[in-house]
């Protein structure tokens, strides 16, 4: 059935369309008194050719100016927080709002022969600006720079930060990935803002005449040659104005959609399709040319990843995250915690990436807390894998050992190597939105171990990934992490993940650490109830009588075999295939009998998982059978009675 439009309010559409035939009507007056059988013999004059000229060559040396002075202004006030920003802000837009003319004379007052900067630029330099070609320059630069800085200011503020900060942690100079990342990316908005910028000064006429003059073949461009002829040949003016306009259209045609121009992302799409080779090939030397900032990376091992060397990490956590992490060469860790318990933090303050958190870091011998984020040797591998969507997954890895000083060759050798080695060398020429998920995943961490960091950190790196793309990926990271001779950090929501990966695990809760042991440790006794959850677990909180344990909801004593001693803040932790279900009160074994009401069921596996809440204890999941199920009767609402015993309820200390 076809859906019916809203209907649009007549309050509403009259003005709307009144405005449009507001904006519209002059343009038609233009163009109904066009006499255009004369449009080439007036646009052939010398006058307008001369003018034209003139124009061209104003406008053209207002964009370059425009660019050298509003690119990197407008990364500072998309970028940089600083005292004064709103009142920079707000320059940058008076041009906009300023009668030109006042511009005009606010420029003839600052620049001038009588100016505040006139005398000194004439007597030093010997410039003149005020009615000089070069004054033309410097009008339309005022009034046409604005939309310049104000286009590629918002371009820039819709970036994900993390392609940058991937960057620095693969070796490259702020500079660099100002160069060969940012720009490239928002280089939408760039175009954009030089197009609007370039036909602004273009066609500007108020500051021009009142600053620069109108003198024929120095100061008269197109616009003001418009308003001569209207006083002598308005038919000629006409004509003229109409080369303007059809100027002016063809830029805002062009452009249209790309006002803010949002920088391209990635968009995983799996594609069987190989691109064009040619389009890509050595795309890698967009990378740009070697930073000399940098030491060279070590030797790579002719067997595994990671160079020759083991760095065992020492980090000291003050801060949101307040710790103290030590692990010895070639030890994964696994990072687990809640939501906001600060696993973030801490890989961006081993980054020194925030301010929320710092971290004296310590790689090997090597104390790096006084490093920037691109000498550290520490690479990083965010949720997404923030693969360089204007590079392909070749230049993507190679730009870390370029970035080192690497030469293009040899790191374009180096980074095939590595996409073989995790099974997508032959995905080298795609670019990120050509490659699946797991595809994109390898891809960055193929990237990150090119570099041969002495830490590498990944956030959920197999997150948004499907289980089975999931655990080949596992695998595929698990056998190329045994023969990395750093450290690795894992962050993590998956008890698998932290199990398979891992060597050990730090449960972190509030920033702090909770527990730092074993996988093995961490599954028997888990410190956290979020972890203990996270292991399929019950977990009660509470306080060791000397029965048990009293949970914090206060709810009825837990019975334990081995009780801790009375007053110890503990957790109650209980296996879900330990809890039994009853219908009937038990008369049995179990010591710990409560009354409760089933509300949810679900299949995980060939088992069941029942979700019971009471009165008398905090809410229970029992794993139970199918076949146990239905014997039962079991659904949601129905009352059953649960049972555990003393010997299967572990009390552990927090």
């Amino acid at each position: 059935m076809r859906r019916l439009a809203p209907r649009t309010p007549v309050a509403l559409a009259l003005p709307a369309l009144a405005a449009v035939a507001f904006l519209l009507l002059p343009l038609v007056g233009v163009l109904s008194r066009t006499s255009w059988g004369d449009v080439g013999a007036h646009l052939g004059t010398p006058e307008a050719v001369e003018a034209l000229k003139l124009s061209l060559v104003v406008s053209f040396w207002s964009l370059g100016l425009s660019l050298l002075l509003g690119v990197p202004l407008a990364w500072l006030l998309a970028r940089v927080s600083f005292p004064g920003k709103a009142l920079v802000r707000s320059l940058v837009l008076l041009p906009m709002v300023l009668p030109p003319t006042v511009g005009g004379v606010a420029l003839l007052l600052a620049f001038g022969r009588r100016g505040v900067l006139g005398p000194w630029l004439e007597d030093w330099f010997g410039v003149t600006l005020p009615f000089h070609t070069s004054g033309a320059v410097v009008a339309a630069t005022f009034v046409a720079m604005p939309f310049l800085v104000i286009t590629l200011e918002g371009a820039l503020a819709g970036l994900d930060r993390r392609y940058e900060e991937t960057a620095a942690s693969l070796g490259a100079s702020p500079f660099r990935v100002f160069r060969t990342v940012t720009l490239p990316i928002v280089a939408p908005g760039l175009v954009a803002g030089a197009a609007l910028t370039w036909a602004r000064a273009l066609g500007e006429f108020g500051a021009t005449i009142t600053f620069a003059g109108n003198l024929p073949g120095r100061t008269q461009t197109l616009p003001l040659q418009v308003y001569l002829l209207l006083q002598e040949q308005p038919e000629a003016a006409t004509s003229v104005s109409l080369l303007l306009l059809a100027v002016a259209m063809a830029v805002l045609v062009a452009l249209r959609g790309r006002w803010s121009a949002a920088p391209r992302g990635h968009a995983p799409a799996a594609t069987d399709r190989r691109p064009d080779a040619d389009a890509d090939a050595d795309a890698y030397a967009r990378t740009g040319a070697v930073d000399r900032t940098v030491p060279p990376l070590p030797e790579p091992a002719a067997d595994g990843p990671g160079d020759s060397g083991r760095w065992a990490l020492h980090a000291e956590v003050t801060g949101f995250a307040d710790l103290v992490l030590e692990a010895p060469p070639g030890t994964t860790v696994a990072v687990v915690g809640p939501n906001g318990a600060g696993k973030t933090t801490l890989l961006r303050a081993l980054l020194a990436l925030t301010d929320r958190a710092h971290a004296r870091l310590a790689l090997g011998d090597t104390d790096v807390t006084g490093l920037p984020p691109h000498r550290r040797a520490v690479a990083w591998v965010p949720q997404d894998g923030a693969l360089f969507p204007h590079l392909t997954a070749l230049a993507n890895t190679a730009y870390g050992p370029r970035a080192h000083g690497v030469p293009r060759g040899e790191a374009a050798k180096d980074a095939q190597r590595w996409l073989d080695r995790l099974g997508v060398g032959h995905l080298a020429h795609r670019r990120p939105a050509q490659l699946s998920g797991g595809q994109a995943q390898r891809v960055a961490l193929a990237r990150a171990l090119a570099t041969r960091p002495r830490l590498l950190l990944l956030d959920e790196p197999l997150a948004a990934l499907d289980q089975t793309t999931r655990a080949h990926v596992r695998h595929t990271l698990r056998r190329h992490l045994d023969g990395f001779g750093g450290v690795c950090l894992i962050v993590t929501h998956d008890p698998v993940e932290a199990v398979s990966l891992a060597d050990r695990v730090l449960v972190l809760e509030a920033g702090r650490a909770l527990q730092y042991a074993s996988p093995a440790e961490v599954t028997r006794h888990p410190r956290s109830p979020w972890v203990a959850r996270m292991l399929g677990r019950n977990a009660w909180p509470g306080t060791a009588t000397a029965d048990g344990l009293a949970p914090s909801d206060g709810t009825t004593t837990v019975v334990a075999a081995e009780p801790l001693p009375v007053g110890t803040d503990a957790l109650a932790i209980i296996a879900p295939e330990a809890v039994s279900l009853h219908r009937d009160r038990p008369t049995g074994s179990p010591r710990n009998v409560w009354p409760g009401t089933v509300r949810e069921i679900t299949a995980v596996g060939s088992r069941m998982r029942v979700l019971i809440t009471s009165d008398e204890a905090p809410d229970m999941v029992a794993e139970i059978t199918p076949a146990a199920a239905a014997d039962l009767g079991l659904a949601d609402g129905a009352a059953v009675f649960t049972g555990v015993k003393a010997t299967e309820v572990a009390l552990v200390p927090r």
